[in-house]
């Protein structure tokens, strides 16, 4: 399946394991999904788009947001599933535990961000369309949603359309979220893969 369909079918986003992502993710994994030359590639792009002193949210995250060392940013606001692994991030300003598929809504004031992140975490979201709403919500005026991804994850909590979509399918469904979450314009879709390294994949948008 590589054609997205104009009004997205659920199937698209059910997975092998339905039970709580509480219980999955309760055990710490101080682990990093993408190699060194592709975490270098995202850390660079990342350098180049979000400029010193900005507000970020990072979503999804974990004990590391690749966001470059040498560039000092204001509030970065960390929210993920493991709280040890989100009090081990050494770029987080706060962090918050939080389920976004069980509560898509993001606990943050509205127009709170100047850009908001997500790292080869997407593929587990099984209401992305929410999700980018409630990104739109936070994000200020002309802010930035960066979405990146690669080829790998859990097999088991990643949602059917990770599976049966071609990388550049993947990247097509994503875009269709965002356009169907609405408030979004300049979306991109970006092949940032090193040569002999993970691919990466990013999607970009910018808040209406």
């Amino acid at each position: 399946m590589d054609e997205i369909p104009v009004q997205l079918p659920a199937s698209l986003f059910d997975r092998a394991d339905e039970t709580p992502d509480a219980h999955f993710y309760g055990v710490p994994r101080m682990v990093t999904h993408i190699d060194a030359a592709t975490i270098e590639g995202l850390t660079d792009y990342y350098r180049e788009n979000l400029p010193p002193g900005i507000d970020i949210l990072d979503l999804m995250s974990s004990w590391v947001s690749h966001l470059p060392d040498d560039v000092k940013f204001g509030r970065v606001a960390v929210l993920g599933m493991n709280g040890q692994e989100l009090a081990a991030n050494d770029r987080a300003t706060e962090s918050v535990v939080h389920d976004l598929n069980a509560a898509p809504e993001l606990p943050y004031e509205p127009e709170s961000f100047d850009a908001v992140i997500n790292a080869v975490s997407i593929q587990y979201l099984a209401n992305p369309i929410a999700v980018f709403q409630s990104i739109r919500r936070v994000l200020r005026p002309g802010g930035i949603s960066i979405v990146a991804m690669s080829h790998r994850c859990f097999p088991t909590k990643a949602v059917r359309a990770f599976h049966t979509l071609a990388p550049k399918g993947r990247s097509e469904l994503i875009a269709r979220c965002l356009e169907l979450a609405g408030g979004f314009d300049r979306i991109e879709q970006i092949d940032r893969s090193p040569v002999n390294a993970d691919p990466l994949w990013i999607i970009a948008a910018r808040r209406i």
